[in-house]
């Protein structure tokens, strides 16, 4: 096959009668094209290349449905990419990004070391000692002994410097252990 526009009507036609081959040209022709038009759809690469991948599965099972009659095989294919990415904006539908889902789990590990304090008996001294510290620093000691955090990972958390993070937790451990006494 070519590279003329006929030679897409040709691969979609191959396409309806089950030519993998077919499907391949048109993919190979097209879909970095597809590609760019599905992204300025959806804002994002990775959801571009799902809404290509889905318009390909589409291609392949609806082939049989091309008329050359009501438009370019270009055309045809270029509007099932197009309804296939609005279709992922107006569902909603859309997946997380990867930063996303690590704000999501940050926030999730944050109020179970937070719950811990508060799944403290209230008459305890512990809850009276660790509710006299301040909140970073509560929260601190919470993170390293509840969360398991290093002192870095709760210096990236609290945006605060790591020598200001470490002084704060010893700080409040020997308060802790003051108020323990």
């Amino acid at each position: 096959m070519g590279s003329g526009p006929d030679d897409l009507d040709t691969a979609l036609a191959a396409c309806a009668n089950g030519d993998r081959n077919a499907l391949r040209v048109v993919f190979d022709r097209e879909a970095g094209r597809l590609i760019a038009v599905a992204e300025r759809i959806v804002r994002r690469r990775e959801l571009a290349e799902e809404v290509v991948q889905d318009a390909f599965i589409r291609i392949w099972t609806h082939a049989h449905q091309y008329n050359a009659d009501r438009g370019s095989a270009r055309g045809w294919i270029y509007a099932i990419v197009r309804n296939r990415a609005l279709n992922l904006l107006r569902d909603g539908n859309r997946e997380f990004t990867v930063e996303e889902v690590e704000t999501i789990r940050e926030s999730e590990q944050a109020d179970e070391v937070m719950a811990a304090w508060q799944r403290l008996d209230r008459n305890s001294r512990l809850y009276d000692c660790l509710g006299a510290l301040d909140e970073t620093k509560r929260r601190g000691i919470l993170m390293a002994y509840v969360g398991g955090y290093s002192h870095g990972e709760i210096a990236a958390r609290l945006r605060i410097p790591l020598g200001t993070t470490k002084s704060w937790i010893r700080r409040g451990l020997s308060a802790l252990r003051e108020c323990m006494a």
